[in-house]
């Protein structure tokens, strides 16, 4: 919106001090602080409006590590709204509203908040921990992300030096390799978001552990999309140059915004847990700019906390119904280390050092090749 006001107002030359607002890292900051502030200022009566109508809280494993069942019982969910508000509305208010990479990832963010919300509601109201059916979820879940795909493959402009790289796979390190997918890239896109989705709605299972990795991710993604967005830059660093992604930079300021703000009252002892609202929402977020930037691979690295959380899910489920065998004390992962004995707050921590550190890992992709 307010970008709206400056090419309305600064541009004519009626209020130049609006000019700042051109400024891609200003509007990246005012979004973050935008966010965080939403969230901050709602959370207090949002979580007494929660505690009053969930009553028993997010249902909690009774299979799952012990202490949970009685320290975080009557804990409520659903903190996932509180993000979607404060990233929903940093984002609307600080970018530019015609660029169609920030409705695309708007779209992803919403759209798999919207679903993540009904499998909540769903375990609130059944007092169970089987929400919506994990096939269908899957399916809408797909189907938002093929058009989000679909909305940057018609509708964004097409890169001068390489026309079919917004059907095309990128690779870090080779960086003038490209793959063309064609249509084929529909699928390929809507993979990558559904996989970042649901890695992170498997790595939010204890006080703070997604939250600050999203923000990890976001912060690394953030950057790469002003990098990538700015030819000056993308053609210093031999990157593919992505016109008009840069945007998404705003997106993502909003999304560690909202993130700083949940973790005010998300950090442990969690007074409301994020819930699939929230952990689908920042992971198809996540997984969405990915796409955007052309930096999909690279979304391995980065996330690659999110990917061992889900390579141990399904390292434990299939070798389980192979040998009757677990290789994990307990999926996903940060519970095994648990078992092992680690506090909560051990795990927590040294999860972020490992996602910090997978981050800068991933970003010094940029530079070599």
């Amino acid at each position: 919106m307010f970008y709206w006001l400056y090419e309305q107002l600064a541009a004519g030359g009626h209020v130049p001090v609006l000019n700042i607002v051109r400024y891609i890292t200003f509007r990246a900051g005012m979004a973050l602080f935008t966010s965080q502030l939403v969230v901050v200022l709602m959370g207090s009566r949002f979580i007494r409006w929660m505690q009053a109508k969930q009553g028993k809280g997010q249902p909690i494993r009774k299979e799952g590590i012990e202490r949970h069942v009685i320290e975080k019982a009557g804990t409520p969910t659903m903190g996932g709204v509180m993000i979607l508000a404060g990233l929903l509305i940093g984002t609307l208010l600080w970018a530019d509203l015609s660029n169609v990479y920030v409705w695309a990832v708007v779209l992803v963010t919403a759209g798999y908040g919207v679903l993540g919300f009904l499998d909540d509601y769903a375990k609130v109201t059944k007092q169970s921990t089987e929400g919506v059916s994990g096939r269908v979820r899957l399916l809408l879940e797909a189907a938002i992300a093929m058009c989000a795909v679909g909305m940057i493959i018609v509708f964004a402009a097409k890169p001068p030096e390489a026309p079919d790289l917004l059907t095309s796979v990128a690779f870090p390190v080779f960086k003038q390799a490209l793959v063309n997918l064609h249509l084929f890239y529909l699928l390929f896109g809507a993979f990558i978001i559904v996989g970042a989705a649901n890695a992170v709605n498997f790595t939010d299972g204890l006080d703070g552990l997604a939250t600050v990795p999203v923000m990890i991710a976001s912060a690394a993604f953030g950057l790469i999309a002003y990098l990538v967005g700015n030819y000056v830059f993308a053609n210093y660093l031999q990157l593919h140059f992505v016109p008009g992604v840069g945007e998404i930079a705003v997106f993502c300021g909003a999304m560690i915004g909202a993130g700083l703000g949940f973790l005010w009252y998300n950090a442990p002892p969690a007074k409301i847990f994020m819930g699939d609202t929230g952990s689908l929402a920042l992971g198809g977020g996540v997984g969405a700019v990915a796409v955007a930037t052309r930096h999909e691979i690279v979304l391995g690295i980065i996330g690659g906390l999110f990917v061992a959380e889900t390579l141990s899910v399904m390292i434990q489920v299939g070798w389980f119904k192979m040998t009757g065998r677990r290789v994990f004390l307990m999926a996903p992962i940060h519970h095994h280390f648990e078992k092992l004995g680690w506090s909560e707050s051990t795990v927590v921590i040294r999860f972020w050092i490992v996602a910090m550190m997978l981050a800068l890992l991933g970003l010094a992709t940029l530079k070599l090749r």
